[in-house]
């Protein structure tokens, strides 16, 4: 179980996001943007960040930027639909910008859990002969 900041401006894809991640086991707790989401008291207490790229008053590039340097360790998702520009664009700069993943919209329920447990599993320690 893990506490999952998910940060988007449509409310509707937030809330069947949320859906899906609360009956995975996760507490989810939502944020409708990047101002939002980084004026959270709590931010601390979170152990994974998905966040959108294209949102009003912060966008996800801001978010993602100012996240991992206040946070080094948290591990962080973006997701994006496109806009002006393709997906695959928005997500490869995301990466760059310090995200650990990056997700296509649309994407499943199942892609979403599966890439949720992705970037929260501890890494393996290499094998010893």
């Amino acid at each position: 179980m893990a506490r999952i900041l998910f940060v988007d401006d449509n409310a509707d894809f937030a809330r069947t996001s949320s859906a899906v991640l609360q009956s995975a086991g996760h507490v989810v707790v939502l944020a409708e943007n990047g101002a939002v989401a980084l004026q959270r008291d709590d931010l601390n207490s979170f152990d994974l960040v998905i966040s959108d790229i294209l949102m009003p008053e912060k966008e996800g590039f801001e978010t993602i930027i100012t996240l991992r340097r206040q946070f080094p360790k948290l591990a962080i998702i973006a997701v994006s639909g496109g806009g002006i520009i393709a997906a695959r664009e928005y997500l490869r700069s995301a990466t760059a910008f310090g995200a650990n993943l990056a997700l296509e919209k649309p994407f499943s329920g199942l892609e979403l859990v599966l890439a949720v447990e992705k970037v929260l599993r501890p890494p393996r320690s290499p094998a010893t002969p």
